[in-house]
């Protein structure tokens, strides 16, 4: 019996060192070294054409001769071949030229800062970067390490408000980013833009700065005589600055003079009573209004939101510093007309709103955003869709004002349901949205409430500065609104591309989304 137990164990025991030594690994089976096949594997790869391609790659890689490996050349260049200077200068011309026409017509640094990138990127150059300030715009492209960068910058000179050119220039950029036009092209129909004169005479956008008087005379409940005093005045202005213009007086002088004009005309019309109505300080309010319509404060504050503070600053500056002449030239007004004992027009009282008022403010903003809109020569496409925007705006902020809803707060869901609109319906119907939004805005700029300021410091004893202080929150609130609103129609609007994303935020103008292309 023992014997039997002794012969089973010994069988069992080479069996087992039979299994052991079939699973231990030989020699050439580590992962470092060649696998070798057996019979069994043989079989099992036929029917498999996965082999183990890991301990494949790592023998080859660490186990193969290195006099078997293929020599580098050291003069062949790998990857693409960066341009050269002529490509690389004249690629930064063009697109420093696109982003001045950006910039003095009032869009944001983070705007202009992802068409500069979109359009070297679709003309062929390498990684580029760009700084915007408020007078000037760098763009360096970086060629590697064999190459030396190429630095280019262009100071931005003026401001204009042509909103015709920066809708064919956006038209452009389109074409260059989606490769339907070359550089050489490109460059000729830039030129052809910034040199065409305005698309109509300058005394239809006289007509339409008058008409923008008019309606927000209409808006805060004037009577038709009041509207046509106030439209003679504000195109009187016009033209004063027009001509004080070819003189290159600052700006600064100009707001000056416009307020002086327009508070010493409206004291002169009352005296002479030639108006039949309790409220001719509206006149002096539409004309403050259409003075401060034409202010970056959009464009401040969007590039303050998305991290350009040096721009913001620098439009924030200008700005103030507008806004400062205006009240200057006010204030200078009503300090003369009490020294020549002329008769002061008492100050107006913000009157409640009521539901009859409601279609009267509605068509008074679609006609001031329209005007606005033609006085910065927009198209007919844009002056009606900016016309829809004024509408949405009137009638959100007439019907807030109903309610106990302030006027700051009124001011900024108003704009925020404009910016939003804008930023959808915009883009779709080929209108700039920084077209649509500044114009939206404008009937709801706090022309009164800065008069009705003005007054309180400049004429009442201890006057009150929170009446100001006011004025400013709903130009912030107004600025914020729209931005706000471009921000959130961003997930609605289709074709938001990685580039924008990245390195504009809310965008207002520029392309979309951009595409690979080198330059022809």
């Amino acid at each position: 019996m023992k014997i039997n137990e002794h012969t089973k164990r010994a069988q069992r025991g080479e069996r087992g060192v039979e299994k052991n030594q079939d699973e231990t690994p030989e020699r050439g089976e580590w992962l470092l070294e060649a696998p070798r096949q057996r019979d069994g594997e043989r079989s099992i790869q036929a029917r498999s054409h996965r082999p183990n391609l890991l301990r494949r790659r790592a023998w080859q890689i660490l186990e193969a001769p290195t006099a078997e490996q293929p020599a580098v050349d050291g003069d062949e260049t790998m990857g693409p071949k960066p341009p050269d200077d002529t490509t690389v200068n004249f690629v930064l011309d063009l697109v420093l030229r696109i982003g001045e026409v950006q910039m003095s017509s009032g869009a944001g640094a983070s705007d202009v800062t992802a068409t500069i990138i979109a359009l070297t990127s679709a003309l062929g150059l390498p990684h580029c970067e760009v700084d915007v300030i408020f007078t000037s715009i760098t763009v360096t492209c970086h060629r590697g390490t064999d190459m030396a960068p190429v630095t280019a910058l262009r100071v931005v000179r003026s401001r204009s408000l042509d909103y015709t050119r920066l809708t064919q220039t956006e038209t452009l950029v389109r074409r260059i980013v989606r490769g339907n036009i070359g550089a050489e092209e490109a460059q000729q129909e830039l030129q052809r833009i910034t040199t065409a004169p305005h698309p109509y005479p300058r005394w239809v956008a006289t007509a339409a700065w008058g008409g923008l008087a008019a309606f927000i005379t209409l808006i805060l409940g004037g009577s038709i005589d009041v509207a046509l005093v106030a439209m003679v005045i504000s195109a009187v202005i016009d033209r004063l600055g027009r001509f004080l213009n070819r003189y290159a007086l600052p700006f600064f002088f100009q707001q000056v003079i416009g307020g002086l004009v327009a508070t010493l005309s409206a004291m002169a019309i009352v005296s002479s009573n030639l108006l039949t109505t309790d409220k001719p300080t509206l006149v002096v309010a539409a004309a403050v209004t259409v003075l401060l319509s034409g202010l970056s404060t959009v464009s401040a504050v969007q590039d303050a939101i998305t991290g350009y503070y040096v721009t913001a600053a620098g439009r924030t500056m200008e700005t103030a510093l507008m806004s400062a002449g205006l009240i200057a030239g006010v204030v200078l007004a009503l300090k003369i007309a009490q020294l020549i004992e002329m008769p002061l027009t008492p100050l107006p009282e913000v009157v409640s709103s009521t539901p009859q008022d409601l279609p009267i403010i509605i068509l008074g903003s679609v006609g001031a955003s329209a005007c606005f809109a033609f006085a910065s020569y927009s198209t007919m496409r844009a002056m009606i869709v900016a016309g829809a925007a004024g509408a949405i705006g009137g009638a959100v902020y007439g019907a807030l004002m109903l309610t106990d809803f302030q006027a700051v707060s009124s001011s900024a869901v108003a704009a925020t349901l404009v910016g939003f609109c804008g930023g959808v319906l915009a883009r779709r119907l080929k209108v700039t949205p920084l077209v649509v939004a500044v114009s939206g805005i404008t009937p709801l700029l706090p022309g009164l409430s800065t008069y009705r300021g003005l007054y309180q410091l400049g004429v009442e004893p201890g006057g009150n500065i929170s009446t100001l202080m006011t004025a400013v929150a709903v130009g912030l609130a107004l600025a914020a609104g729209v931005v706000l609103g471009e921000y959130l129609a961003q997930p609605v609007r289709t074709g938001l591309g990685r580039l924008e994303r990245k390195f504009a935020g809310p965008r207002m103008a520029g392309p979309m989304e951009p595409a690979e292309r080198r330059l022809e």
